[in-house]
């Protein structure tokens, strides 16, 4: 879905009374989910491309995210840059939490990337071992978020 049509979605739901509309076409699924003026967070921009300044910054966490988890462990990792959540909404249970099993295609948290909130789905099964990522956290694109046993 190219970035005109998301940004026309986006501005749509802004302007309407629709407080979540999801898409699924060819190229993929967007949801996009309109939050309540009192439940809203402080919207925090991330670039998807390092600067050359950061890059020095982007390798330690990369070296950080490799030495806390170990190469052999099942992971779920971010398919995307954004901001982590572990629910769906401020206040409500998170998708799984620490010895809970999931299996492939279940939704385990949300990575919001440009205003639009995305719900990341286990890829394989197993069971949390340990959550990676604190909740609301920047994450950046193939960053592990779960080890699973």
């Amino acid at each position: 879905m190219d970035l005109r049509k998301l940004k026309t979605l986006v501005d749509l739901v802004s302007e309407s009374n629709i407080s979540e509309l999801e898409i699924t076409e060819a190229e993929g699924k967007v949801r996009i989910v309109k939050q309540s003026a009192a439940a809203a967070a402080p919207v925090q921009y991330v670039t998807a491309a390092p600067v050359a300044a950061s890059a020095p910054a982007a390798a330690a966490a990369a070296a950080t995210a490799d030495a806390v988890a170990p190469s052999s462990a099942k992971m779920i990792k971010s398919p995307m840059v954004g901001t982590f959540y572990r629910a769906s909404a401020p206040g409500a249970k998170p998708f799984v939490e620490v010895g809970d099993s999931v299996k492939s295609g279940q939704p385990v948290c949300i990575v919001e990337a440009m205003k639009i909130l995305n719900e990341i789905e286990a890829e394989l099964d197993g069971v949390v071992k340990r959550v990676l990522v604190e909740n609301g956290q920047p994450v950046e694109y193939g960053q592990p978020l779960f080890e699973l046993e």
